[in-house]
């Protein structure tokens, strides 16, 4: 009997789910024409500010207040005024029409070819050099052109992008899913980054393989440059031992400065003092940077300004 009487709850509870959202579709054409007979309190009046015919309108306020089952007028004649209850719900129906006004401006305005916005997510070792100089590049022929700024790691960034919230991303490795568009932009040379005491500080070059018994720091696991590291030492024919794991290629870089571990990075923003980079000449040691996007939707005006912009980049993304 107990779980007859559980599945009935489930099913009351998606039936007044279903209902409520019934009731939504219902109301929702008419509630700018119920405001305007309220402001007005005359339906004469109302649809000739409205435009739409008189009959039209006192068939939708009749309609309106039988799918409510509650009068929210009292009728005089030409003229009506509020009851009680119409009152309360023209309170609700002002807050929700405001609403409604409030997102289409947002996305008109965000939508502006000369002052719209665009959503751009970016890898945290992209962020202090190489992003700050495209965006003064690009200002510089859109001046007024905003930007909703996103640092993540690559997996975050598509997921992020696949839910709506980026219009494009600057990522590693460049992404291959049916879902998205990627274009591969340019590559960036990797170095094997040591303490200054280090066995092979002296070294300007050396192969990957010669660091097979050291201590690495790294990535977390589901940062692109964590997977680049694991695939170069494997190419290299060894499995890294792992001491730490971060989030920031710039920690990664004070962990090597403290003798904590060696570790495959980009070439820093700036100089780092503390640290030895060397060139790894075997394997090929490099990540390719791409931009994304979500296949099949269309761009605003800003959106396809920049991602046209980017697209000219190729080759000379990153600075030398």
């Amino acid at each position: 009997m107990a779980h007859e009487q559980r599945s009935h709850g489930r099913l009351s509870q998606t039936s007044d789910t279903r209902d409520t959202a019934d009731m939504s579709r219902l109301l929702a054409p008419r509630l700018a024409h119920f405001a305007g007979v309220a402001r007005t309190e005359h339906v004469t009046r109302a649809a000739q500010e409205m435009q739409v015919p008189q009959s039209t309108l006192s068939r939708a306020m009749v309609r309106l207040e039988q799918d409510l089952g509650v009068d929210l007028f009292a009728r005089h004649g030409r003229t009506v005024s509020l009851t009680p209850a119409g009152r309360t719900f023209l309170a609700s129906v002002e807050r929700a029409l405001a609403e409604i006004e409030r997102a289409a401006e947002e996305v008109r305005a965000d939508a502006d070819p000369a002052t719209g916005k665009v959503a751009f997510g970016f890898l945290h070792t992209m962020g202090a050099e190489t992003v700050p100089g495209l965006l003064h590049a690009f200002r510089a022929d859109h001046p007024r052109i905003r930007f909703s700024l996103v640092q993540n790691y690559g997996e975050a960034m598509l997921e992020r992008l696949r839910a709506g919230e980026l219009d494009l991303c600057l990522t590693s490795p460049v992404p291959d899913a049916p879902d998205l568009v990627a274009r591969r932009l340019d590559e960036q040379k990797l170095r094997l980054v040591v303490p200054p005491d280090h066995r092979l500080a002296g070294r300007r070059r050396i192969r990957l393989a010669e660091a097979a018994d050291e201590t690495f720091v790294t990535l977390e696991p589901g940062y692109g440059l964590r997977r680049i590291t694991d695939d170069l030492c494997a190419q290299a024919g060894f499995r890294p031992r792992i001491a730490f794991e971060g989030e920031e290629a710039e920690t990664l870089r004070g962990l090597v400065a403290a003798g904590l571990g060696v570790a495959l990075l980009p070439p820093p923003a700036f100089p780092r003092p503390g640290v030895v980079e060397l060139t790894v000449t075997a394997p090929k040691a490099a990540r390719e940077i791409g931009v994304a996007w979500l296949a099949g939707r269309p761009d605003t005006p800003p959106v396809a300004a920049f991602k046209k912009f980017l697209l000219s980049k190729r080759g000379s993304l990153l600075p030398t």
